[in-house]
């Protein structure tokens, strides 16, 4: 959704002066989305679909937040993150792509890769923890290996996330700034401030190899978080069409009365201190 069908979705007094969503507009549209995602899953679940979907971008970008209020409202048996972490000694001899393979879905599950076999063509292309010959490699093969996947029968969704480098500043600055943030940037994430340019060069080159017809690249204007939640969510909701299988609802009747004198004293029990 561009800037301009976002207003007229929600009208000028949904924006703040500086043209970000409001608060309260946003967290209703969220809701309503979040809704729509549980709809999503059950139809996934009920007709065994297997879909991936990738979340790509610069540090900072945004991919976590939008993968946080994914699966908020949805069943962690049904829809999972997979995001893995610097491969082991074993790993790095094996098939490149072949501890991706161990996370792809089942029957009846959607994946979300927080990062995934692209790091071959970002990361360890700019810092050097892969050779040429092997992001050549890995830029040839990778065509072939989603061509693969889409014949099984897996649905697969690309995609990445854009900030600028301002914004990507600011955000880096908010972390550092916030004692429960710091945990996310890494050595690496610092370092990518001086190569901004080596990365760009690099995501143009994988988009050059990568865009494909079957399984093209979506990019999330992502500057403005709340409305970068709110595109990327509706159209991961329009790419699979779904219908609501929410079973109806119940009526309780009521409950039968218990006798106390059954359980154990509640002075026999230990608590935990209720400091608040």
């Amino acid at each position: 959704m561009s800037a301009d069908e976002s207003t007229r979705r929600f009208g000028p007094d949904s924006y703040t002066k500086r043209g970000r969503l409001r608060s309260d507009v946003y967290e209703a549209e969220l809701g309503r989305l979040q809704t729509e995602l549980v709809k999503l899953q059950e139809w996934v679940k009920h007709h065994g679909l297997q879909v991936v979907v990738i979340f790509e971008g610069r540090d900072a970008a945004g991919k976590g937040g939008v993968i946080k209020r994914i699966i908020e409202p949805t069943n962690p048996r049904v829809v999972r993150v997979a995001a893995l972490g610097t491969p082991s000694d074993r790993e790095r001899t094996q098939w490149y792509f072949q501890r991706y393979v161990e996370h792809l879905p089942a029957g009846g599950e959607i994946v979300l890769f927080d990062r995934s076999w692209y790091n071959r063509a970002g990361v360890e292309k700019v810092m050097g923890f892969a050779t040429p010959h092997q992001v050549e490699e890995f830029l040839r093969s990778c065509p072939q290996f989603e061509r693969m996947l889409v014949r099984s029968g897996i649905i697969l969704l690309k995609y990445w996330f854009s900030v600028n480098d301002e914004e990507q500043e600011r955000r880096f600055q908010g972390r550092i700034d916030d004692p429960t943030k710091r945990w996310k940037l890494s050595p690496i994430d610092i370092e990518s401030r001086d190569r901004w340019e080596e990365y760009s060069q690099a995501k143009d080159e994988m988009f050059a190899r990568t865009d494909l017809a079957q399984t093209p690249w979506w990019v999330v204007n992502a500057d403005d978080k709340r409305r970068a939640r709110l595109n990327c969510i509706s159209h991961l909701l329009g790419q699979i069409p779904y219908e609501d299988l929410t079973p109806p609802r119940l009526e309780l009747a009521p409950r039968p009365k218990h006798r106390n004198d059954l359980r154990p004293p509640m002075d026999e029990q230990t608590f935990v201190p209720e400091r608040y």
